[in-house]
């Protein structure tokens, strides 16, 4: 990370006031940031309290590792309420929509995936879906490695040149299975070679560089179920389907 990003002043421009915690569009010197104070994190009942910026930063290496650029680049630093994550900025393109409501007689016959149907404020047939691309797949990939708690649509930001960015990873890597995915579209089918690639240069960079990189971020305890979700997909070699109590869609989904 570039000095001038970690040590420059930080100013703070606006709030934003859609995100559940604390958080603020700043800037440092002319690069636009987005700055989560971990004094205004909401404690949750089942996340540890105080350490989702460790969480952000600790999705971001595990996207590194994948070099698939998930998350965009986020770090840990000092800002005007405190220590909190900063990650860049991402202008997105409003014409694109990779995650959206249609109505239900109206599904799109090709590029999509369908993943449940529903009833809009008017009691309407609506039909959740996502696009069939392979930079969402790999998103998806990363969730399930990262056991990704909140993958709202709202957390995909679409590029104008197709990429995929998903933020908003504080709510990771439980040591509970907590996958909680608008991005289940392709539940049962195999994983490619690429995605199978991806999730190898995870699980061996445990034991090196990103291992050390997150022992100062994660419980040991976190990290091993980290390893053995990764091993756990490569073994199964597909989409997993959900599992367990709690609800498989965040909401709201959006």
């Amino acid at each position: 990370m570039a000095a001038e990003l970690v040590e420059g002043d930080l100013e703070l421009s606006s709030r934003i006031l859609s995100a559940s915690n604390a958080t603020f569009l700043a800037h440092i010197g002319e690069v636009s940031v987005v700055y989560k104070p971990i004094a205004g994190e909401r404690p949750l009942w089942d996340f540890p309290d105080g350490n989702l910026a460790h969480r952000e930063v600790a999705a971001y290496a595990v996207s590194e590792a994948f070099g698939w650029r998930i998350a965009p680049p986020t770090w840990l630093r000092d800002g005007p309420l405190g220590t909190g994550m900063v990650q860049l900025w991402q202008d997105t393109d409003p014409a694109q929509e990779a995650v959206t409501l249609v109505a239900t007689n109206g599904m799109p016959d090709e590029g999509w995936c369908h993943v449940f149907d529903g009833l809009d404020e008017r009691e309407r047939p609506v039909s959740l879906i996502h696009e069939d691309s392979a930079a969402l797949r790999r998103m998806a990939v990363f969730d399930i490695v990262v056991n990704n708690a909140d993958r709202k649509g709202g957390h995909v930001l679409e590029m104008a040149d197709g990429h995929r960015h998903g933020v908003d990873h504080g709510l990771t890597f439980h040591t509970d299975h907590k996958l909680r995915t608008v991005l289940w579209g392709w539940l049962g089918q195999e994983l490619t070679a690429e995605e199978l690639d991806g999730v190898e240069r995870v699980r061996s960079a445990l034991s090196a560089d990103l291992g050390e990189t997150l022992a100062g971020l994660l419980t040991d305890t976190e990290i091993a179920v980290l390893a053995g979700r990764c091993d756990a997909l490569l073994r199964r070699r597909q989409f997993p389907a959900p599992r367990g109590d709690m609800p498989a869609i965040p909401w709201p989904p959006f």
